[in-house]
């Protein structure tokens, strides 16, 4: 490795003092670095290209961030935690100068994770008259805004009517985010490493009010039809307001997700009960 990336979450005290530490250690090794806040996306976004390696200093969220940035290439990411949960990533604060030598020295594989293509067409709001992408590692999803009144989505799959939820919202989430909010709402929990996704109703009402699983190939359609308040949340931090009538068009994308990792294939069974407080 040659260029590695290092990104930290800017309101964490601790991200920004051992990402700089870690940098000096890979300086000192010979290695280059860049460094950039999670939270500058644009500027990371020109960071990535030629880069060998992304660490990133925080939590779930900080790779979340990271991973919109690295979406169109195939930089992998290894995750040092100084967050809570801590699911997707791979090192403590306290291992990570003495395991990265093992990263370094080749001594590791990849973790690959699928990601989902949401295209927004909201013809009725006037800041927004265009076709919008966006991609998410986690979850896609529309929800009722600050009014606590549930909302209408006529939900679609590949052209066919499935329902029309009402509820507070519909989670699309992949089987990295099947952990996460989708679990929360009654999905149930998948292989990360899984090619399928779910659809998930939050709190419906009267109408559909399973998880569904869906095959790779699936493309999802969700219009809403709602006088109230709706929004759209892209990996828990991209957030935008919907109009009546707005469209959302959700998809396997075709970039994945890769993460570098040095410990067991088969962690994600030792550390489930763990990590969920089972």
């Amino acid at each position: 490795m040659k260029n590695i990336g290092i990104v930290y979450h800017p309101r964490n005290k601790a991200a920004l003092p051992l990402a700089k530490k870690v940098a000096e250690f890979l300086d000192s090794n010979s290695i280059s670095t860049w460094l950039s806040s999670a939270w500058e996306s644009e500027q990371l976004k020109t960071k990535v290209s030629g880069t060998d390696l992304i660490l990133t200093f925080g939590g779930d969220g900080t790779i979340l961030r990271t991973a919109q940035a690295v979406a169109p290439h195939r930089t992998p990411i290894t995750g040092i935690n100084l967050g809570n949960l801590g699911f997707m990533t791979e090192l403590t604060p306290d291992e990570v100068i003495t395991r990265l030598p093992t990263i370094l020295a080749g001594e590791s594989w990849i973790d690959e994770r699928i990601m989902l293509e949401a295209e927004l067409i909201d013809n009725n709001n006037e800041e927004r008259n265009s076709v919008q992408r966006f991609y998410a590692l986690n979850d896609v999803v529309v929800s009722r805004g600050e009014i606590a009144r549930i909302i209408s989505i006529a939900a679609s799959i590949d052209d066919v009517p499935l329902t029309t939820y009402q509820a507070d919202g519909v989670i699309a989430a992949t089987a990295t985010g099947s952990t996460g909010y989708a679990l929360a709402a009654g999905g149930p929990i998948l292989h990360p490493q899984a090619d399928e996704y779910l659809l998930v109703p939050i709190l419906p009402h009267l109408s559909l009010d399973y998880a569904l699983v869906l095959p790779p190939a699936a493309t999802v359609k969700l219009k809403i039809n709602t006088t109230h308040q709706t929004t759209l949340s892209i990996d828990g931090h991209i957030i935008l307001p919907l109009s009546s009538g707005a469209t959302i068009t959700v998809k396997r994308s075709l970039s994945r997700i890769r993460f570098l990792r040095i410990r067991p294939k088969n962690f994600f069974y030792s550390t489930l009960k763990q990590k969920l407080k089972g």
